[in-house]
């Protein structure tokens, strides 16, 4: 014969099981730093092809800033670096699915802190004013009378525009190629980039000798992570920290940027 509970004792009966059940997965499923350590793995959003920040180096594999600075978490974790090569309409949708765990280079706004966290700045990323060193510019005045190459249309071309006098000579092109060009063939005297493109034109151009002249606007790159990942962020910001304090990032920004590392470049 089949005896029957009481609703209530069935019901409650439920609940304590339910609540069981939640006690049990639930750390594991709040708390990403475990999961990566049991997993012995951590799943890196990276841009493919994003120079000197992460590209594709001869053999394939991808080099960069980013990846230094993403090795070095995944080695201070004890953990093994699998690097997920994403865009920048996927790469959000791949964090908060969880095929990534952490994403590189991610700009801070309000917009994007309503759907992830983000850990403290790493990288600089700042628009600059780049001239031959034999030119002697320290500052928005001296643009007068100068011509200056810059991005159609971009915050390059904004940026510049608000500081430049009047008298300055701004000359717009379609592409970054178009810049680099007009500045290294001398149509321009100076050219406005951020500091990837600029690293690239730093590192090649030796008998131009070109440098950073000034900077027009920071905005840094930060890690971002999901929401409510306490642990891992602050495993994350201890480990850029300790970048910081043994020079790590310092001789990455030298190796990839072609500058030294400045502090204050990674000030909000």
């Amino acid at each position: 014969m089949k005896t029957r509970l009481p609703i209530r004792t069935t019901l409650a009966a439920l609940l304590l099981t339910g609540a069981t059940i939640f006690a049990t997965i639930s750390p594991a499923q709040a708390d990403a730093l475990e999961d990566i350590k049991q997993a012995g793995v951590i799943n890196v959003g990276v841009f493919a092809d994003f120079p000197p920040f992460s590209s594709a180096s001869a053999d394939m594999s991808l080099k960069g800033y980013d990846v230094d600075v993403a090795q070095y978490i995944a080695d201070s974790l004890g953990v093994e670096m699998n690097l997920v090569g994403v865009t920048g309409q996927n790469r959000i949708p791949y964090l908060n699915d969880h095929r990534v765990d952490l994403l590189m280079s991610v700009g801070y706004s309000a917009e994007r802190a309503e759907v992830i966290d983000f850990a403290v700045a790493y990288a600089p990323y700042y628009i600059a004013v780049i001239g031959p060193a034999a030119l002697e510019v320290a500052g928005p005045d001296d643009l007068a009378e100068k011509t200056i190459a810059v991005n159609r249309g971009t915050l390059e071309d904004t940026s510049l525009t608000e500081a430049a006098p009047e008298t300055a000579e701004i000359m717009r092109f379609d592409n970054y190629n178009a810049v680099i060009q007009a500045f290294i063939s001398g149509q321009t005297e100076l050219m406005v980039v951020g500091n990837d493109v600029g690293a690239q034109v730093l590192a090649r151009q030796e008998a131009l000798k070109p440098e950073q002249k000034f900077q027009l606007l920071t905005s840094p790159s930060h890690i971002g992570l999901n929401k409510g990942e306490d642990r891992l962020k602050q495993a994350i910001n201890d480990t850029v920290a300790k970048m910081l304090a043994d020079g790590s990032l310092s001789k990455s920004s030298e190796a990839w940027l072609k500058v030294p590392l400045n502090p204050d470049n990674l000030k909000d």
